[in-house]
């Protein structure tokens, strides 16, 4: 018994620990804590282990992997708004102020991820499983418990969010133009 456990183990990490940084990457986008996501990540790891009997070969393990992740943010963001209590009309003095950034001279992978973090929730989650991750809508469908409709109208309104900020970005380097220019010169 101890000799299958093993061959288990081997035959886990050879399926599963390829997808290990997709997993902490998106982990890190969807609760905006580096600390927390490895937890996450290390916790879907131990679930997806013990549950690995139950895993079919020859399926999408990484499919399989994300779904588990999922759950486990859903799990964490169940806890983490149970134990918030901010009393009522307290707010911090940062929280009072509008922050206005300036715009870059040019657009930096750092500009990207702050767009992608300032959409709202759902909407990022879809569009990084999606667009980053390139999982089918049927898959994300599964992943994230709703019907396909609802993450095609999801990944829509994601999109539409992203290039409205990046628009800004975009047009205060110029890229708009030179897009315009080159179009023009071909057509």
């Amino acid at each position: 018994m101890l000799f299958d456990r093993k061959v288990e183990s081997g035959e886990f990490e050879a399926v599963a620990l390829p997808h290990l940084n997709d997993l902490y990457r998106t982990a890190v986008h969807l609760v905006r804590d580096r600390t927390e996501a490895h937890d996450l990540v290390q916790e879907a790891y131990l679930q997806a282990w013990k549950a690995f009997h139950r895993f079919e070969p020859g399926t999408n393990c990484r499919a399989w992997l994300f779904t588990i992740l999922m759950n486990e943010v859903r799990h964490y963001r169940r806890r983490w708004f149970n134990t918030k209590t901010v009393p009522e009309g307290e707010q911090s003095f940062e929280e009072t102020l509008a922050f206005e950034p300036p715009v870059p001279e040019h657009i930096q992978d750092e500009d990207v991820l702050a767009a992608l973090d300032a959409i709202p929730r759902e909407f990022r989650e879809v569009v990084l499983l999606a667009d980053v991750q390139e999982f089918s809508y049927k898959e994300i469908a599964e992943m994230v418990g709703v019907p396909v409709g609802t993450v095609m109208s999801r990944l829509s309104r994601g999109r539409k969010q992203l290039r409205a900020r990046l628009g800004d970005y975009a047009s205060a380097n110029g890229v708009g133009r030179k897009l315009q220019e080159s179009a023009y010169a071909r057509g």
